[in-house]
């Protein structure tokens, strides 16, 4: 049969950080997706750092009978996606997991906005662009990031090529290195994450000339969350 009676709570899922800003910028995205579509039901849940667990409060509301759709606020399918939040979905039968919010063509444009606001010329052959993710050792989430930089690379006439905070090569600092060695005038660092945290301030020694702004707040990473737990909502099926 078909999905649900009740409109599934949305589960809005992080890492979780212990930086005040990040925590506020986070739980003001799924304030904004609430705005977007009124009426609409949405709980926070993390995979580290901060409580509640999303395994706690998935089952949780699968004790409440509340059905529940957990959207990862991820940017790239890793370890969090296709383990964490798929076991915390796997126990419940009224429980979907639906995609990370990347890769997307929005969210590349909002980074080539953050590039712009700190002041990067995207005509410049000499200013280079490395993409800067948290990282993970699962390929399908370098797969996602390298997917993210050759969108934005279609926007930028120098290259742009990636680093990682950990897990997956090469580090930040080394692709910094490696952009100079081609001949790059100018490097700078496009936070391919969400919020202030942890990995964000670790890039200030990465040895860039320049390093932007994570991607919220902005509208348009409201609307990837809404579309993300659209699409699961509306492939629901559970079986009879």
């Amino acid at each position: 049969m078909t999905g649900p009676a009740a409109a599934p709570v949305l589960v809005a899922c992080a890492h979780g950080t212990r930086n005040p800003t990040g925590r506020r910028l986070v739980a003001e995205l799924a304030l904004a997706a609430r705005t977007l579509r009124p009426g609409l039901v949405t709980t926070a849940a993390f995979v580290d750092v901060q409580p509640p667990t999303v395994a706690d409060v998935v089952a949780g509301l699968a004790d409440g009978g509340r059905p529940s759709v957990v959207v990862p606020l991820l940017l790239s399918g890793g370890y969090h996606v296709h383990v964490d939040i798929a076991r915390a979905v796997r126990e419940h039968a009224e429980a979907r997991a639906a995609r990370p919010l990347g890769p997307d063509p929005r969210l590349v444009a909002v980074l080539h906005d953050r590039l712009l606001a700190a002041g990067a010329d995207p005509a410049d052959p000499a200013t280079a662009v490395v993409l800067a993710a948290a990282g993970s050792s699962d390929p399908r989430s370098v797969a996602d990031v390298d997917a993210t930089a050759a969108a934005l690379q279609e926007r930028w006439t120098g290259p742009v090529t990636t680093g990682y905070g950990s897990a997956a090569q090469p580090p930040v600092a080394d692709a910094v290195a490696a952009a100079r060695a081609a001949g790059a005038r100018r490097v700078v660092l496009a936070a391919y994450l969400l919020a202030p945290g942890h990995f964000h301030e670790k890039l200030s020694g990465a040895a860039a000339d320049t390093v932007t702004a994570p991607l919220l707040p902005d509208e348009r990473i409201a609307a990837v969350l809404l579309d993300r737990y659209d699409a699961a909502v509306s492939g629901w099926s559970v079986a009879s």
